[in-house]
């Protein structure tokens, strides 16, 4: 019993501390993301000593047709702005490579390849699908996921 009071203080000063990610999504009406539709997400870096890794955040339901996504992703930084089109894969031959609950896929896949210092300002992504199909169905969201890490 006198373990509890410690616990529940650790647990408490733990959900205190800040946890350095920036993380958004964009829901889609009806399971369908149109090619026109695309998420914009803003945020400030004001720390240039961290590292950071970015994630696609992206949810599906199991019956989305295609083992992949093909997107084009831009990003705005302080100097510079650069598109980069990608493949990400979400399933294997036997299953997503999401963490599934029920018949809901999430995705978070990094899509730098090592982790990168970021100058002080503010950055903009913007996803567009570009997918054959349009509206892609079955698809939930869409989002990133920016995180500091060790490196």
């Amino acid at each position: 019993m006198k373990y509890l009071g410690v616990i529940i203080f650790s647990v408490l000063l733990a959900s205190c501390t800040t946890i350095d990610v920036y993380e958004k999504s964009m829901n889609f009406e009806n399971q369908k993301w149109a090619s026109n539709v695309q998420p914009s997400f803003t945020f400030d870096i004001t720390d240039t000593t961290s590292f950071q890794n970015f994630y696609l955040v992206l949810r599906h339901t199991e019956k989305y047709p295609y083992k992949n996504i093909w997107l084009e992703l831009t990003i705005k930084s302080p100097y510079d702005t650069s598109v980069i089109k990608k493949e990400f894969a979400l399933a294997d031959n036997s299953k997503w490579l999401g963490s599934s609950i029920d018949d809901i896929v999430e995705h978070r896949t990094i899509f730098n390849p090592q982790p990168i210092p970021l100058k002080k300002g503010s950055y903009s992504f913007t996803l567009k699908q570009i997918m054959r199909d349009d509206p892609l169905p079955f698809i939930l969201s869409a989002g990133i996921r920016v995180q500091k890490t060790n490196r």
